[in-house]
């Protein structure tokens, strides 16, 4: 089967935000009914409320070239099919979803559909993985020009310099990884528009979740997840996707059109069992999403008051200089949750007074290494590993961890220093996350860092 251009294949073709079986009128359904319900239609034939897992790599036809919307699996499954509806409706703008074998599979994809010369400009504290990707894969391999930028605080006229004649595509990441450096998006996207370059923007929104936020609203052409995160949830599934919304002009069109293309060609996709998963995982997700932000707000409140912690870095913490942009650049969804069920006050365009939950991502920064290590080693609930956005709780030190690819002097510039260690916060009890820092804290105190 050729690979389609049209994301939804007739088993799964609906409205971005609707279910997929087209009884339900989609537009007044929320966040949390569309993420339970899109793609997982009843099956006609049993009656199951759960998609079955469609293992066949192969499927029938009827004559030569005539079949029911399947082919061959790289090319399309229900279960891979089902996952990309899903993702396409709760990324509130989105049309097209496309998954992937990993957060890292999409960014090469991503990639590649630029063409040979073309020049990326990405936001200069990415994820290591993306850090390693574009200089070391892009820019050696495939003859792709990159620029890392500070584009947090860049101004108009430094963003719009930074961009050239072959520029196709601009790279942002809000929050960052580790720093949590957040993107006035809008802005953003409103000088990349203004260009005659007119290159593409892409958010990579894995640490916000399609809960949190919308970038498609905030103008960028695609958003980036790596699966394996907020939206699976669960830490047993590696994969990533990239959403689309409708095409702003033929630039865009042809760029997701290409992506599909390569997505097939490339084999980078994701088993039918992996999707099956991770659609799973994402019907819990704006339960779970209200959890892990409630809890990261205690937690940073608590390492907030401790007299070892130099800086805690979580925008949704009163007085982070990052406070006012994360009100406002909240999903619509997200922030009424906040203001009606958690937080209780009246609706107001500027940001409440004492905080709010901003996904559960964050970081902080200890006198050095050797505090940070103690820290890590102390911790109880807290486990030293890779990765985030789990149901688990999660720490890990940066500098020697998921950017220790990145070189010393460049770690240095965006303050990934010794002392920073990064924490996901999970959905356990919030008051016993909060004693686990506690008395971890205390141990590097009478170890005296």
């Amino acid at each position: 089967m050729s690979p389609s251009l049209d994301l939804l294949t007739p088993k799964t073709k609906g409205t971005s935000n609707g279910v997929s079986n087209g009884i339900h009128k989609p537009a007044q359904d929320g966040f949390g009914t569309r993420a339970i319900h899109v793609g997982s239609s009843p099956d006609a034939s049993t009656g199951a409320v759960i998609p079955a897992i469609s293992l066949s790599t192969t499927y029938a036809q009827s004559a030569p070239g005539v079949h029911k919307g399947y082919e061959y699996s790289r090319s399309d499954n229900p279960n891979r099919n089902a996952l990309e509806s899903l993702l396409a409706s709760i990324e509130v703008g989105g049309q097209q979803g496309l998954a992937f074998a990993s957060g890292s599979a999409a960014t090469g994809v991503v990639v590649q559909a630029l063409g040979h010369g073309a020049h990326v400009l990405s936001v200069n504290d990415v994820y290591g993985g993306t850090h390693r990707y574009l200089t070391r894969v892009a820019r050696e391999a495939q003859g792709v020009d990159v620029t890392l930028l500070d584009l947090e605080v860049a101004d108009e006229e430094a963003v719009a310099e930074a961009i050239k004649p072959n520029t196709k595509l601009v790279w942002l990441e809000s929050p960052t990884n580790p720093t949590l450096k957040l993107m006035d998006i809008a802005r953003i996207a409103k000088i990349v528009r203004a260009h005659p370059a007119q290159p593409l923007l892409l958010v990579d929104n894995t640490f916000l979740s399609p809960y949190y936020s919308s970038p498609l609203q905030l103008g960028a052409d695609l958003v980036l997840h790596s699966l394996t995160k907020y939206v699976n949830g669960h830490s047993d599934v590696v994969m990533g996707a990239v959403i689309l919304p409708p095409a702003r002009n033929a630039t865009a069109k042809a760029f997701a059109e290409k992506l599909r293309f390569l997505q097939n060609a490339t084999g980078a996709v994701p088993s039918p069992y992996d999707s099956w998963l991770a659609q799973r995982g994402a019907k819990t997700l704006a339960l779970r999403m209200k959890q892990h932000g409630a809890n990261a707000l205690k937690v940073a409140r608590a390492l907030k008051r401790n007299p070892l912690v130099r800086e805690v870095m979580y925008p949704g913490l009163e007085g982070d200089r990052r406070y006012d942009l994360a009100w406002k650049s909240l999903s619509s969804h997200a922030k009424k949750w906040i203001v009606e069920e958690h937080l209780r006050v009246e609706p107001s365009v500027d940001a409440p007074a004492g905080g709010f939950p901003f996904s559960g991502m964050i970081s902080f920064r200890l006198p050095s290494y050797d505090a940070a290590v103690a820290f890590l080693t102390s911790t109880r609930l807290f486990t030293l590993a890779e990765s985030l956005g789990g149901v688990e709780s999660l720490a890990e030190h940066p500098a020697s961890m998921t950017h220790g690819g990145i070189p010393e002097a460049e770690r240095a510039a965006l303050g990934i220093d010794g002392g920073l260690v990064r924490l996901s916060v999970g959905v356990e009890e919030a008051e016993d996350l909060v004693r686990d820092i506690e008395q971890a804290l205390e141990r590097v105190r009478v170890a005296g860092f």
